[in-house]
């Protein structure tokens, strides 16, 4: 892989050397506290700039400025900066002479160092990902398969994705100075937590050379790119990648490029690949012409875009789009034989250049201090909700308090069985609105982990089940959703409010005052809770009469 060498220096890097051998297990450990908490700078000062842009709407500077917000209470080291704290994904490659990998491992929860024995890489990259997750109080969100259709949680978000290259590899994300580093070799590494929601915005078609034109790629950009939608939480770092000599190369070009892998590829063309920077500032034409924005409406729907092209075999071109949501967390590493570099992040937001500016921008138009917001009170059981919802359209902030019912996927899924059962529903369906979320491990004298919303339209299949029995009445979660959702809305006089995405620290620390778990305790993250909270800003997406925030 060809770099531009004036980027990515050992100065942006902090050396921390071994004490006893190499020990992939200290890396691994060191990686995931930094990215499960901060940001680089690079990230920040991008996030900065989306919420300055003379063209940013209203929604966009106030949905930037909780982000920044968000930032600098992760950043103490309490609140990791989203609740899907994400599947732990490591990617290494071998860079000169190989290494001696065969790592320390320590029993998992010991990290002193002295109950150590020698294993292999996989194991101390597995047992370190399993201490910090523990150990920092990080969400579980893995499920294992106990048979074809059944699963548990195994509570310790393991296994781990790791991929490690031995040898030369053309797609290596190399940093110009490891080689040097290194001195004899250097194992170059990618750390990364990547949520389910952006995971689930790949897409992956297998083209042919026709593609290869002008319009006809532009027009799958363009595509791709309003497909996303919101769900995902934007502002989106866009990958799109075009070529490979295999469908599996092409996406694992794409998974690397919305880790940050490629943000110093060269865009010189070469038979390895490059990328394109005309085709990049097309992207982010594109995206900002969708309207979606930062989530709720504007032009800052992507702070940056990668567009790659690669080699291919004559009758195939594989094509692909993806994104890394507004919690872009992912750090490099290259390991030597005394130590290892470990990529900077932003320990001080706030002291980034335009932090102060952007949030107090955010916050006189987040609409929090203008009379005409619309506050609504769940403690009057939620007839009294819809009452105070009423005439409300979509577009409109609200500010929430009161307890809301906590439920996601396996809940609803329990709920149903119970349905097809013959059995009614749980009473606390039909008195509180219901958000869709799945909350980070509580940290010690919190009231809650890290605590944001999840994908509503993955709930919308159980639209017409739960409204006609009176529950669902009011949700709130993340994203558009489907035509089915805003007719059952229209049939059954319901709402849906849009929480934004990518703040859960911040919610967690200043918007939720009380907890408690309600039922399926066993579900881990996904136990049905009743939380309180207090001035929960919110966006009515899709009113009572059927009329929807994102088909306008």
């Amino acid at each position: 892989m060809r770099y531009d060498t004036r980027n990515m220096n050992v100065e942006d890097f902090d050396f921390i050397p071994f004490a006893d051998g190499v020990d992939l297990g200290a890396v691994t450990e060191a990686a995931f506290n930094r990215l499960s908490f901060t940001f680089t700078e690079k990230h920040i000062r991008h996030i900065i700039a989306a919420a300055l842009a003379p063209d940013a709407s209203d929604n966009d500077r106030s949905v930037c400025a909780a982000l920044l917000k968000n930032a600098q209470i992760a950043a103490e080291g309490r609140f990791p900066l989203c609740q899907d704290t994400g599947i732990a994904t490591v990617f290494g490659w071998q860079t000169g002479s190989p290494l001696d990998l065969s790592s320390r491992v320590y029993a998992s929860g010991d990290s002193s160092g002295k109950a150590g024995r020698e294993g292999d890489a996989y194991e101390a990259i597995t047992q370190a990902v399993s201490r910090v997750y523990d150990t920092r109080r990080l969400r579980f969100s893995t499920a294992c398969p106990s048979s074809f259709y059944d699963e548990y949680d195994p509570k310790n978000n393991l296994p781990a994705q790791i991929t490690l290259f031995s040898g030369r590899c053309a797609l290596a994300p190399v940093p110009p100075f490891a080689l040097q580093a290194g001195g004899s070799g250097a194992l170059s590494m990618i750390f990364t937590a990547k949520g389910g929601g952006s995971s689930n915005k790949t897409s992956f078609v297998s083209g042919t050379k026709a593609y290869l034109s002008p319009e006809r790629f532009r027009a799958f950009m363009r595509e791709q790119i309003e497909h996303f939608g919101t769900s995902a939480c934007p502002p989106y770092t866009i990958a799109v990648v075009a070529g490979g000599l295999s469908p599996e190369q092409n996406l694992l070009t794409l998974k690397l490029a919305t880790c940050g892998a490629y943000d110093d590829m060269t865009y010189e063309p070469n038979p390895d690949g490059f990328r394109d920077r005309e085709l990049e500032e097309e992207v982010m034409k594109i995206a900002c012409e969708t309207g979606y924005g930062a989530q709720f409406g504007g032009t800052r729907f992507a702070l940056e875009a990668i567009v790659i092209r690669l080699p291919r075999h004559g009758a195939s071109c594989p094509l692909s789009a993806g994104v890394s949501c507004s919690a872009h967390r992912n750090v490099k590493a290259v390991v030597t034989e005394k130590g290892f570099y470990l990529e900077k992040t932003c320990a001080e937001p706030e002291r980034v250049p335009g932090f102060s500016e952007a949030v107090r921008g955010g916050e006189a138009h987040g609409g929090a201090g203008e009379a005409s917001v619309r506050t609504v009170r769940t403690d009057g059981g939620l007839s009294g909700v819809l009452d105070s919802l009423r005439g409300a359209v979509p577009g409109e902030r609200v500010l929430v308090s009161g307890p809301i019912l906590v439920a996601r996927d396996a809940a609803h899924a329990r709920w149903k069985a119970l349905i097809d059962a013959g059995k009614p529903l749980p009473d606390y369906c039909s008195r509180y609105p219901i958000c869709y979320a799945g909350p980070a491990r509580t940290p010690d004298g919190a009231v809650i982990g890290s605590f944001g919303p999840t994908t509503a339209g993955r709930m919308d299949v159980y639209a017409e089940m739960l409204m006609s029995r009176g529950a669902a009445l009011v949700t709130l979660a993340k994203g558009n959703r489907s035509k089915e959702w805003t007719k059952a809305c229209a049939k059954y006089g319901a709402f849906y409010l849009g929480t934004p995405g990518g703040i859960a620290a911040l919610i967690a620390s200043s918007y939720i005052t009380a907890q408690e778990v309600l039922d399926y305790e066993d579900l881990g993250m996904e136990a049905v809770r009743l939380v309180t909270v207090q001035n929960l800003p919110a966006y009515v997406i899709t009113n009572d009469k059927g009329e929807d925030f994102y088909a306008r």
